[in-house]
């Protein structure tokens, strides 16, 4: 049974759980912003308005104890084809007929191949196949302090 969780929402309590609900796994969702667009193409004007409501929910104080750690907030966009298409350095099948996933791997070369297995396997499970790996950039000077320690990759 979930313990009474008390936020501002009317009775100030969760519905008990029913059928496929349950409270136990509510999360809290402050700071949550959604920009869209029914147009049907991708624009900058839709990323550019997203950022800005990031931006605006700095307010939510998701900054760790060295303030040069954050919560690793961000915005969630469309799969970017062309740019796939043109950094992965493998064969990708049509637009739409695939699907991209992110793994933080190991430092460790050993351990980031065992990892990269166990992810080839169970996708094999599944019937899907990997078509391949990228190395994403990235720039270990823009981290704080408690984020250099913790960096997964």
């Amino acid at each position: 049974m979930a313990p009474s969780l008390r936020h501002s929402i009317p009775g100030g309590t969760f519905p008990a759980a029913q059928g496929m609900y349950n409270p136990a796994f509510e999360k809290d969702a402050c700071g949550l912003a959604m920009v869209a667009t029914l147009r049907g193409t991708p624009g900058h004007d839709i990323v550019s308005l997203a950022l800005t409501a990031l931006r605006n929910l700095e307010h939510r104080g998701a900054i760790g104890s060295d303030a040069g750690t954050g919560d690793g907030a961000g915005i969630l966009t469309q799969m970017p084809d062309a740019f796939l298409r043109a950094v992965v350095g493998f064969e990708l099948p049509p637009v739409g007929e695939y699907a991209a996933g992110l793994a933080f791997l190991p430092l460790d070369a050993a351990e980031r191949q065992r990892v990269k297995d166990g992810i080839e396997q169970v996708a094999a499970s599944e019937n899907l196949i990997v078509l391949g790996w990228r190395e994403v950039p990235t720039d270990d000077a823009h981290l704080g302090k408690l984020a250099f320690e913790a960096r997964p990759a």
